[in-house]
């Protein structure tokens, strides 16, 4: 084998695992978040579904909260879609506020929405 065939397989594969660690990298896992149980209620003040996690903008005591929810699929398969949430709605977020407190976010486990129960995350309940 050449050498400037050795350096385009060497690269194409460095290319190839680049492309492959992205979405793992991308995604937001639980790492960041406290291990004790949190319970947000608060008013919808912005919906954004889609990938890679569905979040809601949340006012709870007088801050805005990013609402971290599961990825689309896991969502829809909860129940959960766009006929479920709408601005203004009141909702119950009940899963695990991120770790440093200067942030206003937290990841769900379960919603509630206008006295509607979602379980997002079941095996984490």
């Amino acid at each position: 084998m050449s050498r400037r065939f050795a350096a385009i397989l060497s690269i194409g594969a460095a290319a190839a695992a680049l492309t492959a660690a992205a979405p793992a990298a991308a995604h937001h896992g639980w790492s960041t978040y406290g291990a004790e149980d949190f319970e947000l209620t608060g008013t919808v003040k912005e919906v954004r579904l889609g990938n890679p996690h569905d979040i809601l903008i949340v006012e709870a005591d007088g801050e805005e909260w990013e609402v971290w929810l599961s990825p689309p699929s896991r969502s829809r398969s909860a129940g959960f879609d766009e006929n479920a949430i709408a601005f203004g709605d009141t909702v119950t977020a009940f899963g695990n506020r991120k770790s440093d407190p200067e942030i206003f976010e937290m990841k769900t486990r379960k919603i509630t929405v206008e006295g509607e129960e979602y379980e997002l995350y079941p095996e984490r309940l």
